[in-house]
């Protein structure tokens, strides 16, 4: 299955602009595709916040990582300013991914991480 992004609009692509390719190319009809984009982004953001990580075949992982306490500091002022403990979203791209975006297409379509 071949899916192209031909016209983009913006430098970003969209929900709304996958929902439009899941209708044009695959055949599902507008509020499938809208649902089922919805219903996969859910499941992604679900995973993230129990913390569990995602791992998508050939696109890469996402990772929660747990960030420390840290002193950090005012650019403007100079005034120390204590950095609290946060949970972070990290991503790490496939090594197929990482050649597809170099255009090195000596890595064939059945490689994976």
């Amino acid at each position: 299955m071949d899916i192209t992004v031909e016209s983009l609009e913006t430098p970003a692509l969209t929900k709304a602009q996958l929902a439009e390719m899941l209708f044009e190319q695959i055949g599902l009809n507008k509020r499938e595709s809208k649902d089922m984009i919805e219903a996969f982004f859910d499941l992604m953001s679900e995973s993230l916040v129990d913390g569990n990580d995602v791992k998508i075949s050939g696109f890469g992982n996402y990772q929660i990582r747990t960030k420390a306490p840290r002193p950090g500091r005012n650019p403007r002022t100079g005034e120390a300013i204590p950095i609290a403990a946060r949970r972070v979203v990290t991503f790490h791209a496939s090594h197929k991914l990482k050649a597809q975006i170099q255009g090195d297409s000596s890595l064939s379509a059945d490689e994976s991480d």
